[in-house]
C-alpha cells in the first residue's frame, strides 16, 4: 500500500471513529459521540468563543491563558477564562469527574491548545487531503482525485461566517480560502481531459468563491474548446477581463492571452 493511500485511509477512519468532531465551514457545529450538541448546551457565547479561538490556533504550541484573553476579549478578568474552560469541558466530557484532566484540551501549567489526535476539526482534515493530494498529483492521479474531492466535500461555506467581524478569525479563513481554490483548480486540472465538463464545474465553484480567480477562466476556456464550444470559450475570456479591471484595474496574464490567441486562430 502506498504511504498516501495508507495517510488517506487513516484520516478517514479518524473521521468516522471521533468522538468529538468540530465543523466551522459554513457554519459553527460540534458533535459527541456522533450526537449534534444541542446550542443550548453551551449556554455562554464567551465558551464558544474560546473553543473556536483553540480551533482558529490549533497549529501553534499550548497558548497562556492571558494571551487567549487579549486576543478574544477586551474587556476580561480571569473568571471570565475559567467560566468559558469549564463550559468547554463541561459539554464536550458530561460525565467527566470534577478535578481531573480534559481528555480533549491539553493544560501545560496555564496554556492550553485543543488535542488534535482527538478531536476532528474539518478544517486539519481538509487541510491534509489537500496535502496528501498535492503530494499524490505527480505519481498517482487518482489517489489525488480522491483526496481532493474528500476536500472539496468538507468544504461547506467561509471558515466561521458568525465571526467574520473578529481578527482572531482572518488567518484561518483567508487560508482555508486558499486551499479550497487550488484543490478545485488542480482537480478541474487533472479531469479535464477525462470530464471537461466536470472540469468547467468544479471551475464555477471556485469562481463563486473568488471571482477574479484566473486559473478557473483558463480551466473553463480549455475544456469549452474539448466540447467544440469556441463562442463559450471566447466569452469566458471576456468575462475574465471585465471582472479584472472592475476589481483590480489589470488585464488578464500573458498565458491567458496566449490562450485566446490560440483559441481565435482555431478553424
Amino acid at each position: 500500500m502506498s504511504n498516501a493511500l495508507q495517510q488517506l485511509q487513516e484520516l478517514q477512519a479518524f473521521q468516522k471513529d471521533a468522538q468529538i468532531s468540530i465543523e466551522t465551514l459554513g457554519h459553527f457545529c460540534v458533535w459527541r459521540n456522533h450526537e449534534k450538541i444541542d446550542s443550548k448546551e453551551w449556554a455562554r457565547d464567551k465558551t464558544i468563543q474560546l473553543l473556536q479561538y483553540l480551533v482558529s490556533n490549533r497549529k501553534r504550541n499550548a497558548l497562556h491563558k492571558e494571551k487567549i484573553m487579549d486576543g478574544l476579549w477586551e474587556d476580561w478578568n480571569d473568571r471570565d477564562f475559567k467560566v468559558a474552560l469549564h463550559g468547554i469541558n463541561k459539554v464536550l466530557e458530561p460525565k467527566r469527574l470534577s478535578r481531573t484532566e480534559s481528555e480533549y484540551i491539553i493544560r501545560q501549567g496555564v496554556s492550553y491548545q485543543i488535542d488534535l489526535e482527538k478531536v476532528w476539526i474539518d478544517v486539519e482534515a481538509l487541510e491534509k487531503y489537500i496535502i496528501i493530494g498535492n503530494e499524490a498529483f505527480t505519481i498517482d492521479n487518482n489517489i489525488a482525485k480522491i483526496a481532493y474531492k474528500a476536500a472539496i466535500d468538507l468544504y461547506k461555506g467561509s471558515y466561521l461566517p458568525n465571526r467574520i467581524f473578529e481578527d482572531w478569525t482572518s488567518e484561518e479563513r483567508e487560508k482555508t480560502q486558499l486551499l479550497i481554490l487550488g484543490a478545485y483548480i488542480t482537480l478541474a486540472e487533472i479531469l479535464l481531459q477525462e470530464n471537461p465538463l466536470e472540469s468547467i464545474r468544479l471551475a464555477q465553484n471556485a469562481l463563486a468563491i473568488d471571482a477574479t480567480w484566473e486559473d478557473a477562466y483558463r480551466i473553463q476556456m480549455q475544456a469549452y474548446i474539448l466540447k467544440g464550444n469556441r463562442p463559450q470559450a471566447i466569452k469566458t475570456y471576456m468575462k475574465c477581463e471585465v471582472i479584472l479591471e472592475e476589481e483590480y484595474g489589470i488585464s488578464p496574464l500573458p498565458e491567458t492571452k496566449k490562450l485566446l490567441k490560440e483559441i481565435e486562430e482555431i478553424h
